[in-house]
C-alpha cells in the first residue's frame, strides 16, 4: 500500500504539488494530467526520487524521508526513455547489471536473465547489442531490467511515449500479465481503460480519482 498524506512539493519558487492526500491500494492505478501538472514529480515521490516539502510518503510502511534505500529496493522504477536506463553493451549484460549488488552465484544470476528475457519475449536477443534494439525492444529490456530485481511496486513514467502502437499494445499487454502493483503515469488513455483507478492531476492537486471511466471522462472534459 502506498500513502500520500497532504503532500506538497516545492521546486525553486514553484509549487508543482498542493495538498495531495491518496492511499493507492489497487493493483494498476494510472495518473494523468496536462504537461507540468506535477504527474511526474508525483511518480517520483513513490520511491524517493523527490522527497515532499511537507507532509509525508509511505510505501508498505517505509517513509521516503528516512528509508529511501529500503524503497528503492521494493518500488522499481521505469522512466519514458529506456536508452536512459541502458547501461551495459548486450540485452543480458544490462539485465545481468541488475543483480550486481546481490551477492549472487553467477549460474543464479544467468537463470534469472535468462528467465526475465523469456517471459518478455527477449529470450533471443540475450548477445544482441542493446542499444541496436528497436524503440519497443528497449522499453521492455528496461521492465526487464527492473523486474529481475523482483519489486513489489513498480512506477512507470510515460512507458509508450516513444512506441509506435504495436508496441504500445505489447506493453499494455504485458502490464496486465504483471502481479506487481503497478502505478504509470501516462497521456496514453487507451493504456488506462482497463486500470483499477485513476487520479487526474491539474495544477499539481488532484482534481479527480475515480475508476478509469469516470476519471479520464473528467480529465477529456477539462482539457477540451
Amino acid at each position: 500500500m502506498i500513502e500520500l498524506t497532504d503532500v506538497h512539493v516545492r521546486l525553486g519558487q514553484r509549487d508543482v504539488l498542493r495538498g495531495v492526500t491518496a492511499t493507492l491500494a489497487e493493483r494498476r492505478v494510472g495518473v494523468v494530467g496536462a504537461n507540468g501538472s506535477g504527474k511526474s514529480t508525483l511518480a517520483r515521490l513513490l520511491n524517493g526520487l523527490v522527497l515532499p516539502t511537507s507532509g509525508s510518503v509511505t510505501v508498505h510502511g517505509l517513509d521516503t524521508r528516512r528509508q529511501a534505500a529500503r524503497i528503492r529496493r521494493r518500488v522499481g522504477f521505469l522512466f519514458t526513455d529506456p536508452d536512459a536506463q541502458i547501461v551495459m553493451p548486450t540485452v543480458a549484460e544490462d539485465v545481468a547489471f541488475s543483480l550486481r549488488r546481490k551477492g549472487l552465484p553467477r549460474a543464479e544470476v544467468e537463470r534469472r536473465v535468462r528467465e526475465v528475457l523469456a517471459g518478455h519475449g527477449l529470450a533471443e536477443y540475450g548477445d544482441h547489442p542493446a542499444h541496436h534494439l528497436s524503440g519497443g525492444q528497449k522499453q521492455l529490456l528496461a521492465l526487464c531490467s527492473v523486474l529481475v530485481l523482483e519489486p513489489d511496486v513498480l512506477v512507470m513514467d510515460e512507458p509508450t511515449t516513444l512506441l509506435d502502437l504495436r508496441h504500445s499494445r505489447q506493453v499494455a499487454a504485458v502490464l496486465r500479465g504483471l502481479p506487481q502493483q503497478v502505478v504509470v503515469v501516462t497521456h496514453d488513455l487507451a493504456l488506462l481503460r482497463d486500470f483499477d483507478r485513476v487520479l487526474v492531476i491539474d495544477q499539481g492537486r488532484v482534481v479527480a480519482d475515480a475508476d478509469p471511466r469516470t476519471a479520464l471522462a473528467h480529465y477529456e472534459a477539462m482539457m477540451s
